[in-house]
């Protein structure tokens, strides 16, 4: 018999997702391939120093002298898995999970609470995806294989187990690496508040040109219910992620970490509409309320309205364990009604803002010239209308920061409009994002920007536009706790926003968590492979690992010029390509000299060529260029604090 491990041990657990129903739809391939993946799992186990103990139909149980063997077993078998040709209709995926704890050995099968607490870790996870434990990452986590890297998922309560585990997931390049949220998340993170994600109404219209109006009012009824306290929503962008992919409502609700879904359907003819609604509970897979109207467009608020209300009543109801007699339709409607203020009461001015804000997403010149012509012509019919103007600033702010508009003219142009907005309506939190944004980007003032985005947060509590502005400033502040709480907030009502990931990143990186940033920049990867930045901050992110030779590749990956350049210009610099790094840097000051300044400087700042970099920042300073506001935070402008044009520069900015 071999020399079983014993006392302290490493246990790593697999099973195949969904075997059952593979089972009885291809019992004939599943036989085939469950030999193959037995094999497979043995081997690797096997090389790896480890002890099969006991195996029960598809699952394996086996233990190892140490956390590292474990680890590099786990990563084996995933490796060999996923390289494997399984037929199509038994494509097997298998999850993972490792613990490290005390056991009892009997008669060659172990027993104690380890072994439990290892069970409910895989099954919180995913096919494909491995776990790891606390105790287990920090015994491994200096001796993983190479290119192996593990991602914190934060701290989960397991079924059954009195405490929560810090559960971690172990990464590889040829592996898949982003997941819907652990099993243990599938239920909302607090059970007393209700959840729901509003899903993109289906447009039915002959008109394909109809599809802002469907889109629209989705988001519309999306915002209203995020201002509503007591409510989770999930965020616009996760929920629209779905759009025309056909994807079923539990897939939706466990990705989203929602209990309840409202999906619908708009046809628009002429001035009539006919919009169908529905409110899923998941859990019991039953319709807590639908409806379908048929109206004039001029009683769209109306019908959006009673939508909203029937919402809100029936998720406290159904919920909350509340009859429907108890959550009354008039605490409903008041609720309503205070979430919709801004809103127009005129059709064609709502008909065109739903316009302007389906434009404005697309951001490009053409796209934001249309955006900010369509906000101008639904507040020449209300000018009152104090959303549109919340609009139109944030527009006019876009056209300013991505060079479709002068600075100083698109800010000044978004400022009165975020003015006029809180002028009319107050308590909108759209209006108090959007001044905040030019007190942050323009004015450098970050006092009174943390006064309005704290204000928007307090306003709309349920959305993670707010969370993600006041993060944002935190980052600027180098507030780092701070901002990683606003932002960790944002990523749980929008998790599937490759932009929210990519500033988790962000922030942790300036607190100088690399493994935390690492992780962020690779799930905003995954669920963005072609968006800019992405590649490059991660390239960095790895520079600052230690890995600059695996950082190269990557870097040379990204698609945005000006970061793909900054990327390299460090790097080659970190690896002594002399000539390589300069050249990366004279692309980037010959081409990008009038708009990144400060990413020039930051260049310098890495090779300590500190007249280089103070020339280059002042030029940011003069060019108001954006980066500019993250000087005081920024780690590769180390180097020179200790210059004495380092103070001077932090108070002229607004930083010291």
């Amino acid at each position: 018999m071999p020399d079983l491990p014993t006392g302290t041990v490493t246990l790593l657990f697999t099973d195949i997702e969904g075997s059952t129903r593979l089972w009885e739809a291809h019992a004939a391939a599943m036989r085939s391939a469950l030999a193959r993946h037995d094999a497979l799992l043995r081997h690797c186990i096997e090389d790896h120093d480890g002890h099969v103990f006991k195996t029960g139909g598809d699952a394996f149980c086996a233990a190892f002298h140490t956390a590292s063997d474990a680890a590099a077993a786990a990563l084996d078998a995933q490796r060999a898995l996923a390289r494997e040709p399984w037929p199509e209709a038994a494509k097997l995926r298998v999850r993972m999970a490792v613990h490290t704890g005390a056991v009892e050995l009997r008669d060659g099968d172990y027993f104690g609470a380890t072994l439990n607490r290892v069970a409910r870790l895989l099954t919180a996870g995913h096919g494909g995806q491995t776990l790891l434990s606390e105790s287990t990452h920090d015994l491994c986590r200096d001796h993983l294989p190479p290119l192996a890297s593990v991602r914190p998922l934060g701290s989960h309560g397991l079924k059954d187990l009195g405490r929560p585990e810090a559960v971690f997931q172990l990464v590889h390049p040829d592996l898949p690496q982003s997941f819907p949220p652990l099993r243990s998340q599938a239920a909302p993170v607090d059970r007393e508040t209700p959840s729901i994600a509003v899903l993109p109404f289906v447009n039915m219209s002959r008109d394909e040109e109809n599809e802002y109006f469907a889109d629209g009012l989705s988001e519309e009824l999306l915002n209203v219910l995020a201002k509503i306290r007591g409510l989770r929503v999930a965020s616009r962008t996760s929920a629209f992620s779905f759009k025309g992919k056909g994807a079923d409502i539990p897939t939706v609700a466990q990705k989203l970490n929602v209990a309840t879904v409202l999906e619908g359907s708009v046809r628009k003819a002429g001035k009539r509409v006919r919009i169908t609604a529905q409110l899923i509970e998941v859990a019991s897979d039953s319709h807590l309320w639908s409806e379908t109207y048929d109206r004039e467009l001029d009683d769209i608020f109306a019908v959006q309205d009673d939508i909203a209300q029937s919402v809100v009543k029936e998720l406290r109801a159904a919920l909350l364990g509340a009859s429907s007699e108890t959550a009354t339709d008039k605490a409903a409607a008041a609720e309503v009604r205070k979430a919709a203020a801004g809103r127009s009461d005129d059709p064609e001015a709502f008909r065109l803002y739903l316009q302007g804000k389906f434009h404005g997403e697309r951001v490009t010149q053409a796209d934001t010239d249309k955006a900010i012509e369509l906000f101008r012509q639904a507040l020449a019919i209300d000018p009152g209308f104090a959303l549109a103007w919340a609009g139109l600033s944030q527009v006019h702010q876009q056209q300013a920061g991505y060079g479709f508009a002068p600075i100083n003219e698109g800010f000044d142009l978004g400022r009165k409009a975020a003015e006029r907005a809180l002028e009319l309506a107050p308590d909108l939190a759209e209006g108090h994002i959007a001044l905040g944004n030019v007190f942050e980007g323009h004015d450098w003032n970050f006092a009174a920007a943390e006064t309005s985005f704290r204000r928007a947060v307090e306003l709309a509590p349920g959305d993670a536009k707010p969370l993600r502005a006041a993060a944002q400033l935190m980052r600027i502040l180098g507030r780092v706790d701070e901002g990683l709480d606003f932002v960790r907030k944002a990523i749980a009502l929008d998790p599937l926003s490759a932009r929210t990931h990519r500033q988790a990143g962000m922030i942790a990186f300036i607190g100088e968590r690399w493994d935390e940033a690492a992780a962020s920049y690779q799930l905003a990867l995954d669920l963005a492979p072609s968006a800019g930045l992405n590649h490059a901050f991660l390239a960095i992110t790895r520079l600052m690992q230690g890995r600059a030779q695996e950082a190269l590749p990557i870097a040379q990956a990204e698609s945005h010029d000006v970061f793909r350049n900054l990327a390299l210009a460090m790097i080659h610099h970190t690896l002594g390509h002399a000539a390589e790094s300069d050249a990366a840097l004279k692309a980037l000051s010959d081409g990008f000299g009038w708009t990144a300044a400060y990413q020039i400087a930051e260049a310098y700042a890495h090779r300590l060529e500190s007249d280089k970099a103070f020339e280059w920042l002042e030029r940011a300073y003069a060019q108001r260029d954006p980066g500019a506001i993250y000087t005081a935070s920024d780690i590769f402008l180390r180097p020179l604090h200790a210059d004495p044009r380092w103070k001077p520069l932090l108070r002229k900015l607004g930083l010291a």
